[in-house]
């Protein structure tokens, strides 16, 4: 097995023509980046450059100091799908869609003159909605705020850290963590520095360690965390903006995306003085997964970068999807409709987490479109009990940064949809499963 080339390209495409050849297969170590500079006669960038092509493409991944690997090909967990069969999946964290906007009005609003190359980005209606509801939750004059679109919250996510890190930068994320996160790190060759989670939302001794260890941008979901459901308290927003301000340069992106269907008030952890920073909200969970879009509010360095990717035929957000959803945002009905939704959530959230503790499995419901349980046991072992049984569920360790801790002693279940009938016989059937391990 010999790389070749003397750009990142022509190196990219020697190491993908072995991999097709099968003379590299997948797990097998790749030199170092200073290796490979040396044995090809390269700059270290351009090594560097090779393999974040390549970890960009799924064709490597790196593990930080532990090198790059030739790619597994089994799939990553991905939030909303699983190969549930004849099982009921109570895994997909999927809203319900009796509780989704009619789009049809909008469709209807979205109608109008084409948008050519060279206009502005941003619907003028969008944009000032936009503004309105981002305002009054970011640093600094509102009139100076910096509005950009993207195709959904993961996309937002991914361009903020591309625009901030490079091949082995240090990232904090979550710890459990939200999945589209993990395979973002993953297949961007970033180091997760994981920072755990209690039920005020990220740690604060987290955040200090993971500050510590040199992380250049920070992740958090500030409301209803995926997968545990916890919101930042006042006093932990407060402390985590005490421990950020002496780091004002680190990228701080704040994942809202739950916003108008959380029953948690928003805290943020960015303080005035901090000076790059991002609040991203998704409106996926409420006017459906298919809308993706996203606003993001952020300094003005930040908007700077992100605006020269936000080219025609690369990351334009159609005018048509800006159009309805500017139609549903402001449409009294539509609104109502949401503002149920989130009460929905809640309220099933909290009766099944009600059953399970009449069980003798104590649960404290969190915010969000799933319910954390813990369990008295391996999760995964209760998982297959309950497979057993015709339910498929998601255990904690799927959401884990270091697969290779201890086992997981939490399932992520999306009861919201369940029958009554239904709801009791995951209980019951919960509670037998805990008890047969405990056994």
């Amino acid at each position: 097995m010999v790389i070749r080339g003397g750009t990142a390209a022509e190196i990219a495409d020697s190491v993908r023509a072995l991999v097709d050849r099968g003379e590299l297969i997948p797990g097998q170590s790749l030199p170092s980046v200073r290796a490979l500079a040396e044995q090809l006669g390269v700059n270290r960038n351009t090594a560097v450059a090779a393999y974040r092509t390549l970890a960009r493409s799924g064709v490597v991944v790196s593990r930080g100091r532990g090198g790059t690997r030739i790619a597994r090909r089994a799939p990553l967990a991905q939030e909303g799908f699983a190969a549930a069969g004849a099982l009921r999946d109570l895994g997909t964290g999927n809203p319900d869609p009796r509780l989704i906007p009619d789009l049809a009005p909008g469709l209807a609003a979205a109608a109008g003159r084409p948008v050519l190359y060279g206009e502005p980005v941003i619907d003028p209606d969008l944009e000032q909605w936009a503004r309105d509801w981002m305002s009054p939750d970011v640093p600094g004059d509102p009139a100076a705020l910096h509005i950009t679109l993207t195709s959904g919250a993961v996309d937002a996510v991914e361009r903020l850290l591309t625009q901030a890190l490079m091949r082995d930068d240090a990232v904090a994320l979550e710890d459990p963590c939200f999945l589209a996160s993990i395979q973002i790190a993953h297949l961007g060759g970033y180091r997760a520095i994981p920072v755990p989670v209690d039920s005020e939302g990220m740690t604060v001794a987290g955040l200090r360690a993971a500050l510590e260890k040199g992380v250049r941008a920070v992740v958090c979901t500030p409301r209803a965390q995926n997968p545990t459901g916890a919101s930042l308290s006042a006093r932990r927003a407060a402390e985590l903006r005490e421990v950020l301000a002496d780091h004002p340069y680190v990228l701080v992106i704040q994942d809202d995306y739950y916003s108008f269907l959380s029953r948690s008030p928003f805290h943020s952890l960015i303080g005035p003085g901090h000076r790059r920073w991002a609040l991203l909200r998704s409106v996926s969970k409420f006017v459906g997964p298919d809308m993706c879009l996203a606003v993001t509010a952020t300094d003005p360095e930040t908007a700077g970068r992100l605006a020269l990717r936000l080219s025609p035929g690369t990351t334009w957000v159609s005018h048509l999807l800006q159009r309805i959803t500017h139609a549903v945002m402001t449409d009294p009905d539509a609104l109502a409709l949401i503002e149920r939704a989130g009460a929905h959530y809640a309220a099933r959230n909290h009766a099944f987490a009600d059953r399970l503790t009449a069980q003798g499995l104590p649960v404290a419901a969190g915010d969000g479109m799933s319910l954390w349980v813990p369990v008295p046991a391996p999760a995964r072992e209760i998982a297959e009990r309950l497979r057993r049984r015709g339910w498929l569920v998601r255990t904690g360790d799927e959401f884990r940064l270091e697969p290779g801790a201890e086992p997981s002693g939490h399932l992520r279940l999306t009861v919201h949809d369940l029958e009554e009938d239904a709801a009791a016989a995951l209980a019951a059937d919960l509670a037998e499963a805990v008890a047969a391990s405990a056994g």
